[in-house]
């Protein structure tokens, strides 16, 4: 009959072996939310662009999405001022630039 201290330690490794791969799997997904933080190579954050968006177009980032296009990061930030005006910003994740 097996000891009761032996079972305990291969629950445990078994706890932590799963615990393991959920952790890699998480880390594995891309981050989709703004408030993750999202780096570019050597470039701009997504919290950065959208404070910086929100600064100079004076609105509230209400969505954000972060797309591949032509190898380039490119942030797409949805905005709505306080008139209620919608509009869609895109920044490149690289430069900073708005467009």
């Amino acid at each position: 009959m097996p000891r009761p201290r032996f079972i305990l330690v291969l629950l445990s490794l078994a706890a932590l072996t799963i615990g393991q791969g959920l952790c890699v799997a998480q880390a594995a997904d891309p981050p989709r939310s703004p408030d993750r933080i999202v780096l570019a190579q050597g470039g701009i954050s997504l919290n950065q662009a959208i404070a910086m968006v929100e600064r100079r177009f004076r609105a509230r980032v209400v969505r954000s999405d972060v797309r591949q296009e032509g190898g380039r990061t490119i942030y797409v930030l949805r905005l709505l001022d306080d008139a209620g005006n919608a509009q869609v910003v895109r920044v490149d994740a690289q430069t900073g630039s708005i467009s």
